[in-house]
């Protein structure tokens, strides 16, 4: 993106374009205007950027509560797994297969 820059001699002749243009009683009635609009541009950017910040804390949040909620879940669903297999039935079915390939 290649940013506007506008030098001295630039101005100058843009303002003499805009005097021409509108003549010099109109100048100071054009200055305010587009104060104002820029003043009104830079309201509305501010609260498009606070809506979307307030949007990204809730969605942040979101994700927060769900990922707490998954793993809890997960930890969950490893007690109830973990509950249904007895280690030493796994340790003897491991060394029966051992002894097999072995033997």
């Amino acid at each position: 993106m290649q940013l506007l820059f506008i030098s001295g001699p630039e101005i100058i002749i843009i303002f003499l374009a805009i005097l021409l243009l509108f003549g010099a009683d109109r100048i100071p009635e054009i200055a305010r205007g587009f104060a104002k609009g820029l003043q009104e541009f830079r309201r509305v950017t501010g609260e498009i950027k606070r809506e979307f910040d307030e949007s990204a804390q809730d969605v942040k949040k979101d994700m927060d509560q769900i990922s707490h909620e998954v793993k809890d879940s997960a930890q969950d669903m490893t007690g109830e797994f973990r509950s249904y297999i007895d280690d030493a039935e796994i340790t003897r079915d491991i060394k029966d297969v051992s002894d097999d390939l072995k033997g």
